[in-house]
């Protein structure tokens, strides 16, 4: 089976086409490519598998975009698409697990879309162009919370009054497949780790703690703007903040403005001033840039402070996961996480660029460390390959 599989944003898609077989056999990564700049009148169409790269007439509405994806898979004769799948963030209180897409599931989507309004209302108008283009192939959404269905209550349950907890406000979670795609390639080692930390480390961010290959805890909460310091949003913050700020605001749309602070001007870029980009404060820091020096010793901070947490919280760790744009390919990064604990990386290990699954700790460390390149995709394939059979 054909799978495509779309992950989309509100300046950037993501696409990839696997080919995916009844038996253990690794699905095939037949195209992988990116259409970024969409609203500029000139996108950028790249593919990374085969390498190309293109200018593309600006993609202003989804009809648009979903246009110049197919006509990408269709001119590089990859396949036929037999199936899709979607990744969506957020599923709201009531769906549990990746399911095959009906009216119903959509209407309950749009119904769950202020649970995540960053990201779900893209994901909605992606699947529904979609659908409209490839009417005849099942598609199937794939949810980033569904790896932390296994959190013990202690975990997920916010202590706040019960009505409110009834409406399904809790901690869910997200980049679970991301997770979800480090543990499997854990245990194709052979080996999987008893208490594993993963830190997904990109333009968001997050640390979960994972006992015998299940989620038990992790610093995202009811939506992804918690937790651990990220590229645009703040992370965990005290919550009479928000409402001082709240308070201070006297427009009528007032949550709108905080919203909008909250996930697009606070985190690392409102730390340095800069984009949101780790090469870009990495190299102001070398230059003696104030904020940037600060800006990285609050990201380090965050993401130290919540790997001990998680290690003392299962009585100790015995691997510890870098995952993400940041996580897999910032040694930097690594280095200032690791500094003055007794875990020891290989410095040249870990200086050394590569992809799939690399351990990068130093011989004698009692606490393995890996650089793992995120399959949130290749899972994606295979959770769809899985649900259209079981539909079949």
């Amino acid at each position: 089976m054909n799978v495509l599989v779309l992950n989309g944003g509100s300046s950037s898609i993501k696409f990839s086409l696997f080919h995916v077989t009844d038996g253990q056999a690794e699905p095939k990564l037949l195209l992988d490519g990116e259409l970024s700049n969409m609203a500029e009148p000139k996108a950028k169409l790249t593919l990374s598998h085969p390498k190309q790269e293109h200018s593309v007439p600006g993609a202003g509405t989804h009809a648009e975009t979903i246009a110049i994806v197919l006509d990408a898979v269709e001119k590089a004769a990859a396949g036929t698409i037999e199936a899709v799948g979607y990744r969506v963030v957020h599923p709201g209180p009531h769906l549990h697990d990746h399911a095959l897409i009906t009216d119903a599931l959509l209407k309950e989507l749009e119904a769950a879309a202020d649970f995540a309004p960053l990201h779900d209302p893209e994901a909605i108008a992606i699947i529904r162009e979609t659908m409209q283009r490839l009417p005849a192939v099942p598609h199937v959404a794939c949810f980033d919370t569904v790896f932390h269905q296994t959190m013990p209550p202690e975990a997920s349950t916010y202590p706040i009054p019960k009505d409110l907890r009834d409406r399904g406000i809790k901690r869910y979670g997200f980049h679970g497949l991301s997770c979800e795609s480090v543990v499997r390639q854990l245990q194709q080692t052979g080996q999987l780790p008893h208490r594993i930390v993963i830190a997904h480390l990109g333009s968001g961010c997050s640390v979960t703690a994972v006992l015998d290959g299940q989620s038990i805890d992790t610093t995202m909460g009811f939506t992804p703007t918690g937790g651990i310091v990220m590229g645009t949003r703040p992370g965990d913050l005290d919550p009479g903040l928000m409402l001082y700020l709240l308070r201070q605001e006297t427009a009528t749309d007032a949550a709108s403005k905080v919203e909008q602070m909250l996930n697009h001007r606070a985190g690392m870029v409102a730390l340095t001033g800069l984009a949101n980009d780790m090469k870009a404060v990495r190299e102001a820091a070398t230059n003696g840039d104030e904020a940037s020096l600060l800006a990285i010793k609050v990201f380090t901070r965050s993401i130290r402070k919540a790997i001990g947490g998680f290690a003392w919280l299962m009585g100790g760790l015995d691997a510890i996961v870098f995952t993400g744009g940041i996580g897999e390919h910032d040694a930097a990064t690594r280095s200032e996480v690791m500094q003055d604990t007794e875990v020891s990386l290989d410095s040249s290990h870990n200086a050394t660029q590569g992809t799939g699954i690399r351990r990068i700790n130093a011989p004698h460390s009692r606490t393995a460390v890996y650089a793992v390149t995120a399959q949130e995709d290749l899972v994606i394939a295979l959770h769809v390959k899985r649900i259209v059979s079981a539909n079949a």
